[in-house]
């Protein structure tokens, strides 16, 4: 018996010891993610005025209910939507149709409280294009309509951001670039109506314009950041500023609680990181909050000789960065129009547990096979992981993401359509082709 008691305890500690390993890669970011598919129809590919990332939104969702948009291969603009747990999605082809051979002319949409669907589309310096569903949850729209009708002229970039309470936030610019104005509007749910907060809200002063990203967090407040540009061409692009709101985008104020004078001016914002003109700084990327409110910027710039993706956020009052260092090779922005570029520009997601937040980057990179990628670590601790999203390459596809669902379910659904991008406002000659969400539930940590 001396002789096999020893056996056995062996065995007992090789058998805790496999099952605890299996226990954590069960439960740890080690598990495999689970992608689900589904496809919804075929859209214009000729450039990328489907998948450009400042959509805001490409797709959304409203008490279970998710919808999206895009054009298709004639230029009209479709709209679909799909019920709770359906992979079958019904679509509408409405009315209207959109100037794709201008890869600046995105559809944004949002659903309000009442679950109204509102709809922007055809912009860049032209007057605005907007209408709103006819009933709550419908996709047939209204004849076209205006906000305010206060500076709806020169349109360019317009974007919703859902509040808390059910209103609605309405960014644009008015404007050329190089020499334009940042307008926000307010819609109201109980009254259905629009108005201006701020007809100059970052003022560029005739010489500079700002290419922003905007964030909503948990509390309602409007978290806002963006880059400078001096003229048209995109080499000129330098800085990264913030400010925020907490009351609705009526009154503004810097990271320390201290009020803006509006217009936000280049000589009064609160700069976040200086980054010096000809960096190849991206401008029009993400943002986003975390638990607390703090605010991270994602971005990319010439650094240490590569083009690398940055984050820029809020910790303990004060700004940092991470230098994420994976991508090892460098190219040079320059010049106007959309660019064809060998990386996307970056969504970023956060999630806090406890004392760590982990960071997750979106993304598209011809060091990747221009796959859909998503990168994530916790910052300040490990190192950053990758994993391919696609077996196969989306060309110039960016980053677009359901932000509801995410807020509400931590589930990352995320539009996806092979796109071509010539570069300088170039126009391919493919056929359509599919456009899909990608379906991620189980995000790594």
């Amino acid at each position: 018996m001396n002789k096999i008691r020893p056996q056995k305890n062996l065995f007992r500690h090789f058998r805790s010891y496999f099952l605890l390993v299996g226990f954590l890669l069960l439960f740890s970011g080690c598990a495999s993610l689970k992608i689900e598919e589904t496809k919804i129809g075929s859209g214009w590919a000729n450039n990328s005025v489907n998948t450009v990332i400042f959509r805001q939104n490409a797709i959304t969702s409203f008490q279970d209910h998710q919808f999206t948009a895009y054009y298709d291969e004639n230029s009209n603009l479709i709209l679909a939507k799909r019920n709770p747990g359906s992979d079958e999605w019904l679509l509408h082809k409405t009315h209207y149709k959109g100037n794709t051979k201008d890869a600046h002319n995105a559809i944004s949409i949002a659903v309000d409280g009442n679950g109204f669907l509102h709809v922007s589309w055809d912009h860049h310096d032209t007057p605005l294009r907007y209408a709103i569903s006819k009933e709550p949850l419908g996709l047939e729209l209204s004849e076209e309509i205006q906000m305010t009708g206060i500076a709806e002229e020169k349109v360019s970039y317009p974007q919703f951001y859902n509040l808390p309470d059910g209103n609605l936030i309405f960014l644009y610019r008015s404007g050329q670039s190089g020499r334009g104005s940042l307008i926000a509007n307010s819609y109201n749910k109980d009254t259905k109506s629009w108005k201006q907060l701020h007809d100059n809200l970052i003022d560029g002063e005739n010489e500079r314009n700002a290419y922003w990203q905007a964030s909503v967090d948990s509390q309602g407040t409007i978290h806002l950041s963006w880059v400078w540009r001096e003229t048209w061409d995109v080499s000129t692009n330098h800085d990264i500023c913030y400010a925020r709101s907490t009351d609705g985008g009526f009154t503004w104020e810097k990271s320390s609680g201290e009020k803006y004078n509006l217009p936000i001016t280049a000589k009064t914002a609160e700069y976040a990181w200086k980054v010096p003109q000809g960096s190849s700084l991206i401008n029009q990327t993400s943002m986003t909050t975390d638990a607390s409110g703090n605010p991270y910027i994602a971005s990319y710039w010439n650094e240490n000789n590569s083009t690398q993706f940055q984050i820029v956020y809020l910790k303990d009052d004060n700004w940092q960065k991470e230098h994420t260092t994976f991508r090892k090779t460098l190219f040079t922005l320059g010049g106007g129009g959309t660019k064809r570029i060998p990386v996307s520009r970056p969504e970023i997601l956060v999630n806090s547990e406890g004392n760590f937040t982990t960071a997750y980057l979106l993304f598209r990179d011809e060091e990747r096979g221009n796959k859909v990628s998503l990168a994530y670590k916790k910052l300040n601790a490990d190192n950053w992981q990758i994993k391919d999203l696609t077996k196969n390459a989306v060309g110039e596809w960016e980053p677009n993401f359901d932000k509801e669902l995410y807020r509400l379910k931590n589930q990352l659904h995320i539009f996806v359509q092979k796109v071509t991008q010539i570069d300088g406002e170039g126009i391919a000659s493919e056929p359509a082709t599919p456009v899909r969400i990608l379906e991620i539930n189980n995000l790594p940590n």
